[in-house]
């Protein structure tokens, strides 16, 4: 196998060639390596690259390898970690240029759970500023840029995520979503995206992610590679607010098996605030023919998600001052962020209507297995194409943009991004499958079901062979 086949060989596959000792991890992250020197200038998909320590870990673990048949499951797979989740020594920006230098002491729940399994980490990737926009272009940082057509966004705020995996500079990544932040740049980068439950992902140290919005979660060129990296990440920490019971059986034997007849509802509106254009359009409409041919019952239908256009903005956008990032060290647009967000009472009359918002979309799965959106309602932005609007008229047009995604953020429901073709600018179109609360075991089971019937693991974006 060339170096390229291997960079865009699946996690677990390139895990299996380790453990065949077909594969040492110091060749592979060599592989990887080789390719963020080459390609990162052009995508921007890495702010902190940590070539020496992911050498060093790859060294140790192929002399691990020599000596040692019990391995964890992804023992010597590259992978990256999105900045917003700190690293050890590792510089931790929030995509903000006054933390630079910010070098955390200890390793966040999820990538302490992420290096038990085995992974080799490759480096920090880049987001936009505290997280904030379905778009990566933090001031002081380079764009980060979609690897299918450089002149677009790979979404955000986990877009050089999304871009490191599609480009093959990354195995697979983690990524964090409060409001689309997995499953848009799964989705403008043609990958697979989990959005877990509410519960399911600790966010240990922390406490809590904006009244339960936001959780990390996997990124990756398969359903079967994200299923397995949901499992090592998932389960409860001492102190968690929230958590589920783990799984009876694990997330990747889901994808082995597919699912009986699912009672499948669909959409293409989000009223009031708009619909999705032809291309996004079209992507939902072959997804229900595709699913309808596998024997599920399909009916246009969906929920009421008017209640959360209020409350919903009002908690995302606390997020810029839960930072704890000066307003003077802030982006504009973040400052105007800061500066509009309300009292703490105001921030809890909007968690309040939210989560009665919340109940009665929930209500609506009580007949139904799974809801098919669109991810967002419209294809990738340019690069900078907002840069030059007020902040209100910005704000209005990420609304309209990622209008699909909050329901499931506000109400802590599993949802997966899914590839199905191209849009005529050569970029990838997906679909988004919501799914009952703590129910990913069917979601995952219906998107590799679909995944077989439309396979899309052959596709590479040019850029990257």
């Amino acid at each position: 196998m060339n170096k390229t086949d291997l960079a865009f060989t699946p996690a677990l596959e390139l895990a299996q060639l380790i453990r065949r000792r077909e594969l040492s991890p110091l060749e592979l992250v060599n592989v990887y390596l080789e390719r963020i020197e080459r390609l990162n200038p052009q995508l921007g998909s890495y702010f902190t690259v940590t070539a020496d320590l992911a050498i060093a870990d790859a060294q140790a673990k192929t002399e691990i390898l020599a000596n040692n048949s019990e391995l964890p499951l992804f023992f010597g797979v590259p992978i990256s970690i999105k900045d917003l989740n700190p690293v050890a020594g590792v510089p931790c920006t929030y995509g903000n240029p006054a933390l630079i230098n910010n070098i955390p002491s200890y390793d966040d729940g999820i990538v302490t759970r992420i290096k038990q399994a085995g992974f080799i980490i490759l480096g920090k990737t880049a987001t936009s500023e505290v997280g904030s926009f379905p778009y990566s272009e933090p001031a002081v940082f380079p764009p980060a840029r979609n690897p299918w057509n450089l002149e677009y966004t790979p979404g955000g705020s986990s877009g050089g995520a999304a871009a490191s995996v599609a480009a093959g500079l990354s195995a697979i990544a983690q990524g964090s979503d409060g409001g689309g932040s997995i499953r848009g740049p799964a989705a403008c980068c043609g990958l697979v995206g989990i959005k877990p439950s509410r519960g399911r992902v600790s966010n240990a140290p922390v406490g809590d992610r904006l009244s339960g919005i936001a959780t990390n979660g996997p990124i990756a060129r398969t359903v079967a590679d994200a299923a397995a990296l949901l499992d090592t990440i998932s389960g409860y920490v001492v102190g968690d607010p929230y958590w589920l019971p783990d799984p009876e059986t694990s997330f990747l034997s889901a994808t082995e098996k597919p699912p009986q007849e699912l009672q499948i509802a669909y959409t293409t509106i989000i009223p009031p605030l708009g619909e999705a254009d032809s291309n996004c359009e079209q992507g939902v409409l072959q997804t229900v023919k595709l699913l309808t041919q596998l024997g599920h019952t399909v009916i246009e239908k969906s929920p009421d998600f008017s209640g959360l256009i209020e409350p919903f903005p009002i908690i995302w956008q606390a997020g810029v001052g839960a930072s704890g990032i000066p307003a003077e060290a802030l982006q504009p647009m973040n400052r105007w962020l800061l500066a509009r967000s309300g009292s703490a009472g105001e921030y809890l009359q909007a968690v309040s209507q939210m989560q009665i918002a919340a109940r009665q979309i929930v209500g609506f799965f009580h007949n139904v297995d799974v809801l098919v959106l669109p991810v967002y309602l419209h294809s990738p932005i340019r690069v900078g194409e907002w840069a030059d609007l007020s902040p209100e008229d910005t704000l209005k047009e990420i609304i309209n943009w990622i209008a699909p995604c909050p329901a499931a953020n506000a109400t802590g429901q599993p949802a997966i991004a899914l590839p199905v073709g191209f849009d005529s600018n050569g970029l990838p179109i997906s679909v988004q499958l919501v799914g009952k609360p703590g129910a990913e075991a069917t979601l995952i089971s219906l998107a590799a079901q679909l995944e077989a019937a439309n396979p899309w693991i052959q596709h590479r974006p040019a850029l990257a062979i």
